[in-house]
């Protein structure tokens, strides 16, 4: 338990029998290791070192006795089977009388933080609600330190009807009837499946629907009561019926009370937070939901003035800025003196100054109108550069950027439009502006679908092509327009692709083209003899000639 030894606090119940709650020096759960541990207050529910709620320390109950002799009550808990031992099966409670083989899958139907596993965090969150919901001085009187005598009688009382007409245990049972329905929220209880039954009402309820009506929490223990046919823990039961005291935590018996912030107080205990004074009568200042004194909340909240050093009260108005405050009289200029309430300021190196003075000694100058800023002008501001508001302006169109995107270039600022119209990159053909998938023709752009054959107009992206007068021509449309032509096959000779061909005279002829006319045998790189038209080898003009 976080090395923090438990200092038992002992005290015995109207029977004589034990009952020990460890409450000095445990840790807060709130400020951790910030608070030394638990040091309870004279009459306060809360920690003297710091100041939370006694329930917000890690409260252990040791379990000297049971919870119905805690309670008071009459009878036997131990009804039905045979008990089983906490203990031994590694939790701090088992509801009494549960069959051993039984024990986990009545667990199993609530909340994991609500199992009471021994060194769990259930464990202490069971501690944790018996303190709050079972408070021991709702209990029994022995344990309430500031009931006057002459209300003991109406204590008992209370203490004994709630016993006797209200306060019981329920017992876990199984569910016998295939009707039965939650007490709660009305859904159907499995036939042959656990329920927690509450004897006062006569009902039955699912493990995770027995909760107090109040807090939501679910009744530590079974331990319930009963007030107009509604489930409550005690606490809750007894604050229906008593104003319970804001400070001590006790119930009020007596017809004289205090009743401030919204709670009710023992008219000795609505003090001040801090010195313990009575506030009854008095001025007192709300701070985090609890009264302090003017003398106390002045020493431990109240701001010191950055001017003259004093402290301004509650009945001064505490001007602030950036963590600093000033009495509304000592809100001056640095350099004239001048009150500076309700008007513009400047702040330099932790002093204030009038819109005159500072801009004299610290203002800088818009890029754009070259005037300076006055104190509170909204400042655009781009890397080293620096504008009024309107000054932030468009170099071509002149319309104010605002918080629209701009574009920034050799020192001059664009709309996104404006640099689009003047530096984009457009296409030679359309002159519209390529935004993606452009070509590059003679170090110019084009679209793609403008990069077409200047004869057929199909396009040229990613295929052949040939220029002629600085005009491109897909192959088809340059052969049959400007080359030359096969003297054997007619087709036009286009030279694309690397194709050799071979000229004599003023006739061409592809490679493959060039060929005998008598023998068909190619005559590339060979003498040849003109036979009229057609060329043959000499092999085949020797045979002419005989």
């Amino acid at each position: 338990m976080n090395g923090v030894q438990r200092t038992p606090v002992e005290a015995f119940d109207a029977k004589g029998v034990l009952i020990t709650d460890v409450e000095e020096g445990q840790p807060c759960l709130q400020c951790r290791e910030m608070c030394p541990g638990f040091s309870p207050h004279a009459w306060r529910k809360n920690c003297t070192s710091c100041k939370c709620p006694r329930e917000a320390h890690d409260v252990c109950h040791e379990e000297w006795v049971s919870v119905r002799s805690r309670l008071g009550l009459k009878g036997d808990e131990s009804s039905g089977p045979i008990g089983v031992d906490p203990r031994e099966r590694g939790l701090a409670w088992v509801p009494p009388g549960l069959q051993s083989h039984r024990v986990e899958e009545y667990f199993s139907m609530l909340p994991e933080i609500a199992v009471p596993r021994l060194g769990a965090p259930g464990e202490r969150h069971r501690d944790r609600q018996l303190a709050i919901q079972l408070p021991k001085q709702d209990l029994a009187r022995a344990y309430c330190r500031h009931l006057d005598p002459k209300h003991a009688g109406s204590a008992d009382d209370f203490m004994a009807a709630r016993n006797e007409i209200a306060l019981d245990i329920g017992s876990v049972q199984e569910v016998v009837e295939k009707s039965a329905e939650c007490g709660v929220c009305q859904k159907s209880l499995k036939y042959g499946s656990l329920a927690v039954s509450a004897s006062k009402l006569g009902l039955f309820y699912h493990p995770a629907c027995f909760r107090c009506a109040d807090c939501k929490e679910l009744l530590v223990d079974l331990a319930y009561c009963v007030h107009d046919d509604t489930l409550f823990c005690e606490r809750h039961y007894a604050e229906q019926l008593k104003p319970r005291c804001a400070a001590c935590d006790e119930l009020i018996f007596s017809g004289e009370y205090t009743k401030a912030m919204n709670k009710d107080w023992h008219s000795g205990h609505f003090c001040c937070w801090q010195c313990d004074e009575s506030l009854t009568g008095q001025r007192y200042v709300l701070r985090d939901e609890h009264p302090y004194c003017i003398k106390c909340y002045e020493s431990v909240f109240a701001n010191g003035c950055e001017e003259c050093n004093k402290i301004i009260g509650i009945d001064s108005k505490d001007l602030s800025y950036k963590d600093k405050h000033w009495h509304e009289a000592c809100f001056l200029c640095n350099r004239c003196r001048v009150s500076l309430v309700d008007k513009q300021f400047g702040s330099k190196v932790d002093k204030i100054y009038c819109g005159n003075c500072y801009d004299a000694q610290f203002a800088s100058r818009c890029d754009g109108c070259g005037e300076i800023f006055r104190a509170g002008t909204k400042k655009m501001e781009y890397k080293t550069r620096q504008w009024h508001e309107k000054c932030f302006c468009c170099v071509v169109c002149k319309n104010p950027i605002g918080t629209k995107s701009f574009i920034p270039r050799e020192q001059e600022i664009y709309c996104a439009g404006c640099y689009e119209d003047k530096f984009a990159t457009r296409c030679v053909k359309c002159n519209k502006i390529i935004t993606s998938g452009g070509v590059t023709y003679k170090n110019e752009p084009w679209h793609r679908d403008c990069f077409t054959c200047s004869n057929c107009n199909n396009s040229l992206a990613g295929q052949r092509f040939t220029s002629r007068d600085d005009k491109p021509y897909c192959a088809d449309c340059f052969g049959e327009l400007f080359a030359k032509r096969c003297t054997a096959c007619s087709k036009p000779i286009t030279g694309i692709g690397g194709t050799r061909f071979i000229s004599f005279e003023d006739r061409h002829w592809h490679n493959d083209c060039f060929i005998c006319a008598g023998c068909k045998t190619s005559l590339v790189g060979r003498g040849f003899i003109t036979d009229g038209d057609d060329i043959i080898c000499p092999e085949c003009a020797k045979m002419k000639l005989m």
